[in-house]
């Protein structure tokens, strides 16, 4: 059965103690996640590893053959990769989740008499609800009072018409209907307002809503883009394969040849492990995952981790004016009205009875304040006057009024606002006055004033029309205002420019003021389109328009969705701001879908991609840069897997070909792999900017994350890094070394040259002492905890003996200092030309 509505509360609302009761006993407004990772699901996601299986399988052998310490050890190492991994999911997951709860719808309550934001995700039974255009509603909810509402259902009905909603009476006590019905008191959680406003008192949240009933699920957050994941599928399929034929081979050669088989099955675990890229999703993973912490951090959000892909990919750049290259702070620059010795009083007036009361509109805002500084105030204004009827903006037409009444009845007066256009075609003007209207539209505007036209109409009788077109209106005059640009906004655009990314503007403002705005941000001249003009272009004309033009003017918001599949059409790579219902299409339809979080409507932010929190053109900019970075280093960490893969693996390989013992048993890998994971998905991830990060052009939409010229250069890397070891190694024979002492030379030589690797692809462009100059802590930390581990195992007796490791003297050292210091200068020397050539 469908739960009763309760009888409707008081103003008040919920207090927040009973809120908190009421949350604890029925729990949170969502509906239970089956793709979340539990603890237990990451540790058991992690136990089927093929790492892990190895370590165990050496362990056990070692059982087998007595060495009760190297099998602990070896149990010891598996553990702590295991518990690495776990506590570096379990974060992630945390996160993720912390992703969720911000980029989850907002609700807008009354609570203790006061409203405020909560998340969606708190909404109690009994909260009073207030619902405004473009908001997603929360929970299932009986209507209070309502205004002009109509809401779009789609989500639960399958009909894509909207339906109206009317306010139910305090002692209605009908039972919530289905959805989809005319002029029902309910709304219901999921469904979107596209008109009016209204108050409501929530009846279901969760699964007790007609939301959860039918089980629809949430949005989520997808935690790996499906081009990277397939192209790190593939690579680790092919390195495994690889690895897991080189490793039979060698046990069977070796096996066959010198008839130790238990040798030759820890040599080809030794070899397998060291072959075993399971680096490869964990850094994929791990830098997804910090990036979107990483732009949360520059009040940025990731709903779709996808867009950190494609940030660096980015050709095109379509933002809005107001609020995102001004700062949405409104003050009146210039009244005009036809009579010049009129003092705008009454211009004023009208104007404000013209906006909502309690409008968050910087515009009416501007109005009120100004009306504020008068004798009388706003009050005044007011005062006497009850309000009877709202006609709202309309895309076709760009007006809206509001019809007053004196208290007590008698005649009445519409105040109009709006475009100077329409307020133009509302009072019929004549020829000379609509000439005066365009020539101080187009003053105002040409120093970069927003203009409104203001008009009134008295009216008597009770009767009113259906649209405001039905008033005899007198033109009243002109209101002009100015949204300063950001400070910050120039540098960005210059910044956008050296990076190869083309900025465009789109505003619903006059030519004039658009162009102004344009000038004053820096984006370079050219000529501009406005919305009647878009509207009569196509085909090849409409791409030769989006392909010059830098402002678009007059634009309704549904135009903005030709613009963007114009330049997609055209081959761009289109990044698109919003903040509207009519917006989501767009920002849908754009490769990165970016709302304003501030002052963007729920649905235009669940249609994005990413979410700026503070409406700041520079912290697109900012992200633009971030998503470089982190595309950037995430090839560096997949360049360097690839380098240091191959000296391990050939170190594992050669004396299986020789006939020498093993230099390097499962025990060794366990330790080189302690260095390799923190080294690419922490060090990497960590790296600053490199400095041509945003001048050079963007990058192709289809690159590859390792490309064939990456992974040759990753291999030569790593042949130049075996080539010295197998020196060092022949050097060892040459000298008659003891087995312990050539495996602990080898071995030393090895883990420095991994630093090595790690120092050289730290940065593309820059040189070995420009990239020992930029700041890493977490390098520093782990190489200074390596080398504490390396000094322990090179000198205490029992670490000695474990590692099978013998006495090294300053020339063994020295010679392994020098053929890692060799290999970077090589490699250094190497680096430019490789990425210039």
């Amino acid at each position: 059965m469908s739960p009763f509505v309760p009888a409707m509360r008081s103003a008040e609302g919920l207090t927040d103690e009973e809120a908190r009761r009421r949350l604890a006993a029925e729990g949170f407004n969502d509906l239970p996640r089956t793709d979340r990772r539990t603890f237990l699901r990451i540790v058991g996601d992690v136990l089927r590893e093929p790492m892990f299986s190895l370590l165990l399988g050496a362990g056990a052998i070692y059982f087998v053959l007595g060495d009760l310490t190297e099998g602990l050890v070896l149990l010891a190492f598996a553990t702590i990769s295991v518990s690495i991994t776990v506590v570096q999911e379990t974060r992630s997951e945390r996160v993720l989740e912390a992703l969720r709860d911000m980029t989850s719808p907002r609700a807008l309550v009354v609570r203790d008499g006061e409203r405020k934001r909560i998340p969606g995700r708190e909404v109690v039974r009994g909260d009073i609800i207030v619902i405004l255009e473009g908001d997603r509603i929360p929970a299932d909810a009986v209507l209070s009072a309502a205004h002009n509402l109509l809401v779009d259902e789609s989500l639960l009905t399958g009909e894509s018409v909207p339906v109206s909603k009317s306010a139910s009476s305090a002692d209605d006590k009908a039972q919530m209907a289905r959805p989809g019905g005319e002029d029902q008191p309910f709304v219901f959680s999921g469904s979107l307002v596209v008109r009016g406003e209204g108050t409501a008192i929530v009846v279901s949240t969760g699964l007790s809503s007609e939301i959860g009933r039918i089980g629809q699920a949430l949005g989520r957050i997808v935690i790996e883009p499906p081009r990277l994941q397939q192209q790190t599928r593939l690579l680790v399929r092919n390195f495994a394969m690889f690895g897991l034929a080189a490793s039979l081979l060698a046990v069977l050669l070796y096996g066959f040849l010198r008839g130790d088989w238990l040798q030759a099955i820890l040599g080809g675990i030794a070899l397998g492990m060291s072959m075993l890229p399971e680096e490869f999703p964990l850094v994929l993973t791990a830098f997804m995952v910090m990036g979107a912490w990483r732009l949360s951090r520059a009040r940025v959000l990731t709903r779709r981790a996808a867009a950190i892909e494609m940030l660096g990919a980015a050709t095109v750049l379509c933002t809005d004016k107001t609020g995102t290259l001004t700062e949405n702070r409104m003050t009146i620059a210039g009244l005009r009205t036809p009579m010049p010795d009129e003092d705008g009083v009454r211009l004023l007036e009208t104007a404000l009875l013209a906006s909502g009361r309690e409008s968050f509109d910087p515009m009416e805002r501007a109005i009120t304040g100004e009306v504020g500084r008068q004798p009388g105030g706003v009050g005044a204004v007011y005062a006497g006057l009850d309000l009877v009827r709202q006609y709202g903006l309309r895309s076709d037409f760009p007006a809206m009024t509001n019809f007053w009444r004196r208290a007590g009845g008698g005649d009445g007066m519409a105040c109009a606002k709006g475009a100077p256009e329409a307020i133009g075609a509302l009072c019929g003007l004549d020829a000379a006055r609509l000439s005066w209207l365009r020539r101080s539209v187009d003053e105002m505007a040409k120093k970069g004033a927003r203009v409104l036209g203001v008009a009134r109409a008295a009216h008597a009788g009770r009767e009113l029309p259906d649209a405001q077109q039905g008033f005899a209106f007198d033109f009243i005059g002109l209101i002009g205002f100015a949204d300063p640009l950001r400070a910050n906004v120039p540098g960005a655009v210059r910044e956008c420019q050296s990076a190869g990314i083309r900025v465009i503007m789109i505003t619903g403002d006059y030519p004039a003021t658009a162009e102004a705005i344009a000038a004053a941000a820096g984006l370079p001249p050219g000529h501009t389109i406005g919305g009647a003009d878009l509207a009569r272009l196509g085909g090849a004309d409409l791409a030769t328009g989006v392909r010059t033009a830098n402002v678009f003017a007059r634009i309704l918001p549904e135009q903005k969705l030709r613009i963007v599949n114009a330049l997609k059409a055209d081959g761009e790579i289109v990044a698109m701001t919003g903040d509207g219902v009519n917006d989501a299409p767009s920002l849908k339809s754009a490769h990165i879908g970016i709302a304003m979080g501030g002052r963007g409507t729920d649905v235009a932010r669940e249609a994005s991609s990413i979410v700026l929190l503070d409406d700041d053109f520079g912290s697109i900019v900012r992200t633009i840069r971030l998503g470089r970075r982190i595309y950037d280093n995430l090839r560096k960490a997949m360049a360097y897997i690839v380098a240091v893969h191959v000296p391990i693996a050939g170190l594992a390989l050669l004396p299986l070909l020789l006939g020498t013992p093993l230099i390097l048993t499962p025990i060794h890998i366990a330790f080189l792999e302690m260095v390799i994971d923190p080294a690419c998905s922490i060090v990497f991830e960590a790296e600053p900017d490199e400095d041509d990060v945003m001048r050079r052009p963007p990058r192709g939409p289809e690159s590859k994350l390792l490309s064939g010229r990456m992974v040759m250069w990753g291999l030569l890397q790593g042949g130049l890094a075996l080539a010295a070891l197998a020196a060092v190694y022949a050097a060892g024979i040459t000298r008659q070394m003891q087995d312990d002492e050539l495996r602990a030379l080898v071995f030393v030589s090895l883990v420095l040259t991994n630093t090595s690797l790690i120092l050289v692809n730290r940065s593309f462009s820059g040189s070995l002492l420009v990239a020992l100059g930029r700041r890493n802590l977490s390098l520093w930390l782990l190489l200074s905890g390596v080398a504490g581990i390396l000094a322990v195992a090179l000198t205490w007796p029992p670490a000695m003996s474990l590692f099978r490791f013998g006495t090294l003297h300053l020339d063994d050292l020295g010679l392994s200092v020098a053929s890692a210091a060799v290999i970077l200068l090589i490699l250094e020397t190497v680096k430019p030309r490789w990425r210039t050539g």
